[in-house]
């Protein structure tokens, strides 16, 4: 049984959606410490974790400004959990996140992944869909969105710095290699929620970029972003017809 679990967390001005993330994290996960790799935000994230550093008294802030790569690497090196978890900044867990994904421990298992979801999708349906699209593209690349990971399974793990991008993908690869088995839940899912800001950001740019090497991963890519637009003038048009009605 996992008691506790070190929490690590990469910022950079995260302040919209910030503590909705850290709540949603002290809620369903027994938080040993939180690990915070900040690269020198400038606006409130550094006073809102401050916040909850008093509120909880286990919060880590480390800064620098490196690659995602180092950050990564760095995060991990302060682990002290025999479990760890991986939380992007701009997602909200589900209920019950760590409890749902603590079922598919085993001595085999070296990660657990939730499958993230668009945090604006309302349509169960929609949902499904996206899920599926998601753990196509997390089997190719990874992810650590929120991800469930063996300390055993990385301890050793050496993250090359020029790994800006696709680290996830390095660090899943790491832990398969060891032996250990990748588990997707799709019960401890998180809503994701993408500012237009992350979505042009150079990080996420080169992200792409970096991607369009793998064909296989740009073909799921396509598949995924024509499935989400449909969805998406789907559910405006469900809202809009919804309105008209109500005048």
């Amino acid at each position: 049984m996992i008691r506790k679990v070190d929490v690590i967390m990469l910022t950079k001005n995260s302040e919209h959606l910030l503590s909705k993330c850290l709540e949603s994290i002290y809620r369903n996960v027994p938080v040993n410490r939180l690990v915070v790799v900040d690269a020198f935000s400038t606006d409130r994230t550094t006073a809102i974790l401050d916040e909850f550093s008093k509120q909880y008294g286990n919060v880590k802030i480390i800064t620098d400004k490196g690659s995602r790569g180092e950050a990564r690497q760095r995060g991990i090196q302060e682990v002290e959990t025999d479990w760890f978890m991986f939380v992007d900044s701009d997602v909200i867990l589900c209920e019950d996140w760590f409890k749902k994904a603590s079922r598919h421990v085993r001595k085999d298992v070296g990660a657990i992944w939730g499958v993230d979801i668009p945090g604006d999708i309302e349509s169960k349906f929609m949902i499904k869909v996206l899920q599926w699209m998601e753990t196509r593209v997390f089997n190719i690349r990874g992810g650590t969105h929120d991800i469930l990971i063996r300390y055993d399974a990385v301890k050793d793990i050496r993250i090359p710095a020029e790994l800006h991008t696709l680290e996830d993908a390095y660090i899943k690869e790491w832990i398969t290699s060891k032996k250990y088995r990748v588990i997707v839940s799709y019960e401890s899912y998180c809503r994701h929620y993408k500012t237009m800001g992350n979505l042009l950001s150079r990080e996420n740019r080169a992200d792409t970029m970096s991607e369009l090497k793998n064909m296989k991963l740009v073909r799921e890519r396509l598949i995924y972003a024509g499935i989400f637009a449909l969805m998406w003038l789907l559910q405006e048009a469900k809202s809009r017809g919804g309105k008209g009605r109500l005048t």
